[in-house]
């Protein structure tokens, strides 16, 4: 069952209160404790509301849901279908539903007739807003600091941080765990040659994370660069480019992959997102692995085709009146280093890689669209990693399960989300993952089968297996009666 939070905290006028706070509820603990409400822990806290037996919480500094709210652009929508939702691909008679939410709303029969296979991204913000809200497992305000593992007790134990609306510690506690499940999400990357503007106050260099909260400015500054070519670099070149006046754009799109290539959105494609290829995945060497994951940057990191299309008549419709609009689209692009240049001004010095050129480029405002990166667990577990196994990468070893292997020592156990792309292939980060990825965490940690999930979930057949064997392995079919020579 879910249950109340009632932690007791101690001033923060010290920080000695973890062991004066654990001994004063030293008797209470949860089967599952998740740290971090993005959209994965939020599917877990979800589906472990329909486990009437389990004890679960799950904590989270922000005072409240919030994602992506930079790029919530109007008209933006998810890449994934509206049933990747947080539970309806493992429960769809689940109440956390987003069609439930659609009739909590009133809005069932407006959303039948838009027949809208994928939905807005701020509608998707609404709905796992309304979850979090709903839930009384989740709790904001809460920063978790620490994480160890009480052998006496047989426990996690798990230090963290009251905090108020404007951020400020008001106050530390200490709960307990059989196990946890870290759902800390990524953050965004800033390429190294660009890292020393990111910060700086004179220039306009923002990452697409926090495009929204700069969109006035970036649209009145006299020139605009947009680096990368994901998902996220064509809304905001798109975006900028609508905003822009016709003849006097003066944007430009550059990206270090070969093309702006469009996402691999056919059907079969689409199966390497099934739980079936990420087995497959998990099965393979890991050399195997880490050499696959960058040859499938088309899966996840190019761009849908539908925005791709926007783009190209967007710039089509600013030529009806003869010449090109004032928009410059190079791919194949590194920025090898950037500087200031006097007040407000930015200069990028750029290499293409296939024709083996450079060139500096000024522009007085420059949008990273360089993507994100998992947020690293290191200080968060530090105290467990004398008994946490790693890979040859010095990565955390990640069992079919999605739980850091651990030493046999530890009774409980340590689940991860989104942070197993190196051992669970590109559907890690994918929506449409998350509610079978939580079922499995739930029946793992109950024991039991909560969720039945089913064998198979794709017509590809990764891998050989007695089904596929090798022409040499199959028995002669010659028909009877003929002899061979």
């Amino acid at each position: 069952m879910t249950v109340a939070d009632n932690t007791e905290y101690a001033e923060d006028t010290t920080y000695t209160a973890y062991a004066e706070a654990a001994a004063s509820h030293a008797e209470q603990s949860y089967d599952l404790l998740g740290i971090g409400i993005g959209p994965f822990n939020l599917s877990l806290a979800a589906l472990a509301d329909g486990v009437p037996s389990l004890s679960a919480a799950f904590y989270d500094q922000e005072q409240a849901f919030r994602w992506h709210p930079g790029l919530l652009i109007e008209g933006a929508t998810l890449q994934v279908p509206f049933l990747a939702d947080l539970v309806s691909l493992a429960d769809p008679s689940s109440r956390w539903s987003f069609l439930n939410w659609l009739k909590a709303r009133e809005r069932l029969f407006p959303f039948y007739f838009a027949e809208r296979f994928h939905v807005h991204r701020a509608e998707y913000d609404a709905y796992c807003r309304w979850v979090a809200e709903s839930l009384t497992s989740t709790h904001f305000g809460r920063r978790v600091d620490s994480v160890r593992w009480n052998p006496g007790r047989g426990l996690f134990e798990v230090g963290h941080t009251r905090l108020d609306s404007e951020g400020q510690a008001v106050g530390r506690g200490v709960r307990h765990a059989r196990n946890l499940v870290l759902g800390i999400g990524s953050e965004p990357y800033v390429p190294e040659a660009l890292r020393p503007l990111i910060e700086a106050p004179a220039v306009q260099v923002v990452h697409s994370a926090d495009y929204l909260a700069h969109r006035d400015r970036l649209l009145a500054a006299g020139h605009v660069t947009v680096v990368g070519a994901g998902q996220s670099g064509a809304e905001v070149f798109l975006d900028l480019l609508r905003g822009r006046p016709a003849g006097s754009e003066r944007i430009t799109w550059i990206a270090r992959s070969p093309a702006f290539a469009p996402m691999e959105y056919s059907k079969l494609g689409l199966e390497q997102f099934t739980p079936d290829y990420a087995r497959f995945f998990h099965g393979l060497a890991e050399p195997v692995r880490d050499g696959l994951l960058p040859r499938q940057w088309q899966l996840h990191r190019a761009v849908d085709h539908g925005t791709l299309a926007a783009v190209h008549d967007e710039l089509y419709r600013r030529s009806l009146g003869g010449g090109w609009p004032d928009a410059v689209l190079t791919p194949g692009v590194t920025v090898r280093t950037a500087g200031r240049l006097g007040m407000g001004a930015v200069e990028l010095h750029l290499e293409h890689q296939e024709q083996g050129t450079r060139t500096r480029m000024v522009t007085n405002a420059v949008v990273l669209a360089t993507g994100y990166r998992e947020r690293p667990t290191g200080r968060l577990l530090a105290a467990l990693d004398p008994y946490i196994r790693h890979d040859g990468a010095g990565r955390p070893r990640i069992d079919e399960q999605h739980r850091i292997v651990l030493d046999p020592a530890v009774g409980g156990s340590v689940y991860v989300q989104n942070a197993d792309r190196h051992s669970h292939g590109v559907g890690a980060p994918d929506l449409g993952l998350a509610a079978w990825r939580s079922a499995v965490i739930l029946n793992s940690v109950t024991g039991e089968e909560p969720y039945p999930l089913p064998a198979r979930t794709a017509f590809t057949t990764y891998g050989l297996t007695s089904a596929t064997a090798p022409v040499s392995e199959i028995p002669s079919a010659r028909p009877a009666g003929i002899r061979g020579s």
